[in-house]
């Protein structure tokens, strides 16, 4: 028998029962393949769907929520205050995030997170109306949403470790402590020793993790891990944490600098004091964005997948909705550094 056949004549929509009889299966298969139940062999999962697309068949997505009581749909929730910079740390992710659900058959709805009237709206909205799971993309702003999100109801997937019992929490994350190592052996290698550190805000594991690959790796090579400044990953951040570095250690001959953001504002405080990069002062930043590409000079960076992370994310919510949310999946992904002209 073929694969695939045509449709009855006089029949103007194509039935499971049709799909079923092209592909060789039973109607209860196809019925299972097109619920998305996970015990069916994902091998015929596949063919399935491809004879079903060939043949025209158009799913019934209410059908499916009444057979499985799932919707098919995702909430994505993300900072307001991300959306308001001009080079939004969400944009790479959500590219990723976009390309995964639709290999998933999944719908997103986005929520924004930043005040407490907004807190109230998306617990209720997970609460009743229906979203299968959530993704949340963690920065400063909303770090506290995984203490509000512990009994939202539905399985949650955080991008970045959470702070707090992170091992009932599934997460995707970048080796942030690998990265920071890399940024401060570059600087080592460039013959840098009073290495100092804009370290982000400790209410970020990322923040704390690549505050700890420092310290270690300049413990490795018996260097001083005592100049350092904490601020905001942000243009602002960086200024005044770079005004208030130079001010306790005038004599730093290097930096590691925990975000592009900062990066950008630290540059300017350099230039303005005369310290020329990287003549005077190399230094090394975080995320390999557009800002470090466009910086003067353009910024050596640890690069994170953040596209990929985003995949990544949807990936490990189809699991847990799979499973019931009954596991906790955890992914961590490696970091590389792009060498610019600032090291």
């Amino acid at each position: 028998m073929s694969e695939t056949r045509a449709r009855r004549p006089g029949r103007a929509v194509t039935t499971l029962a049709d799909v079923a009889a092209a592909a060789g299966v039973s109607t209860a298969t196809v019925s299972r393949v097109m619920n998305r139940v996970p015990t069916v062999n994902a091998d015929l999962a596949l063919r399935v769907e491809a004879i079903a697309r060939q043949m025209g068949y158009q799913f019934n997505a209410a059908a499916r929520t009444l057979a499985t009581g799932r919707t098919g749909a995702v909430a994505l929730i993300i900072s307001e205050a991300d959306l308001s910079q001009p080079y939004s740390f969400t944009s790479a992710p959500l590219h990723g995030v976009l390309s995964a659900v639709a290999r998933h058959d999944l719908q997103i709805v986005m929520l924004l997170s930043g005040s407490a009237q907004q807190e109230s709206y998306l617990l209720e909205y997970l609460r009743r109306t229906g979203v299968d799971g959530a993704m949340v993309i963690l920065e400063d702003e909303i770090s506290h949403l995984p203490e509000l999100l512990r009994d939202a109801g539905v399985p949650v997937v955080y991008l970045g470790r959470p702070l707090g019992d992170a091992k009932a929490q599934s997460y995707v994350d970048v080796d942030n402590v690998g990265g920071a190592r890399l940024a401060t052996e570059a600087l080592i290698e460039a013959g840098r020793s009073r290495i100092a550190i804009l370290a982000g805000n400790d209410r970020l594991t990322a923040a704390r993790d690549r505050l700890e690959g420092w310290r270690s790796t300049m413990a490795e090579h018996g260097l001083e891990a005592h100049r350092m400044a904490r601020g905001a990953f942000s243009p602002a951040g960086g200024s005044e944490t770079m005004t208030r570095l130079l001010a306790a250690y005038p004599d730093i001959d290097g930096v590691f600098v925990c975000s592009d953001y900062m990066g950008s504002g630290a540059l300017q405080v350099l230039a303005a004091a005369g310290r020329r990069v990287p003549h005077d002062i190399s230094v090394v930043s975080y995320d390999d964005s557009v800002l470090a590409e466009v910086a003067n000079p353009p910024l050596t960076s640890v690069s994170q997948p953040l596209e990929r992370m985003g995949e990544e994310m949807v990936d490990a919510l189809a699991a847990l909705m799979a499973s019931s949310g009954t596991s906790v999946v955890q992914r961590v992904l490696p970091s590389s550094l792009t060498r610019r002209d600032s090291l």
